[in-house]
């Protein structure tokens, strides 16, 4: 069985982004409409974005995430979820930014969000995943109170033990597992999402527990 490699361990990280996530050329993606903020956890301000065809951005730590669409050579068009870097990023926010695509690109699962794959060659640089209609499970489930039956709920749970079991046998821990890191589709499919944390933990040398390989 295939075990999870951490990506900072690579002398070059663009080399694990080569390795463990596709190149997409941007012209195959098209950006509809903000959803959200990549590396905030609560909005910090709205600012007009520039794309006539988006809707106002939530600007985060690293840049806005995106609804839009991906048209693969050969294969149908579908729904993304397209998370951008910000412009004037360092070195190592793009390298801490990528990292992500690098540890999804590892994983397949059907409780883990599907990594579709990355633009580093234009700008902005952006990572594309699977799009979940329904958003974050707190979310989610604040919205839709006292509308679920047991039977949804419990295969809901099964879902996330089940995307959870599966990083466990791969020998890689999550760190933030809530529900707001858990992705919802139309099916009431639960994904396990948002493995970034690994990049702030592995700057962390204090405590030896702080890696996100066991």
């Amino acid at each position: 069985m295939k075990i999870y490699i951490d990506p900072f361990t690579y002398e070059d990280p663009n080399e694990a982004v080569r390795e463990f996530a596709k190149e997409i050329d941007v012209s195959f993606v098209k950006i509809e409409e903000v959803i959200g903020a990549e590396g905030a956890e609560t909005p910090q301000k709205i600012e007009k974005d520039e794309e006539p065809n988006c809707m106002l951005a939530v600007s985060g730590e690293f840049g806005e995430v995106y609804k839009g669409r991906l048209k693969l050579p050969g294969k149908r068009e579908i729904y993304v979820a397209i998370k951008t870097l910000k412009a004037g990023y360092s070195e190592k926010q793009r390298r801490d930014f990528l990292s992500e695509a690098s540890i999804m690109g590892q994983f397949d699962h059907p409780n883990i969000i599907r990594l579709e794959g990355v633009v580093t060659k234009s700008r902005p640089v952006m990572i594309i995943t699977e799009f979940m209609e329904n958003g974050a499970l707190d979310s989610f489930l604040r919205q839709n109170d006292g509308q679920f039956t047991v039977i949804q709920l419990v295969g809901m749970l099964r879902g996330i033990a089940a995307g959870m079991k599966y990083l466990s046998e791969m020998n890689y821990v999550h760190r933030d597992l809530a529900a707001r890191n858990i992705l919802v589709n139309s099916n009431l499919v639960c994904k396990v999402s948002d493995f970034g944390l690994s990049r702030y933990l592995q700057d962390d040398t204090s405590d030896p527990t702080y890696t996100s390989s066991l």
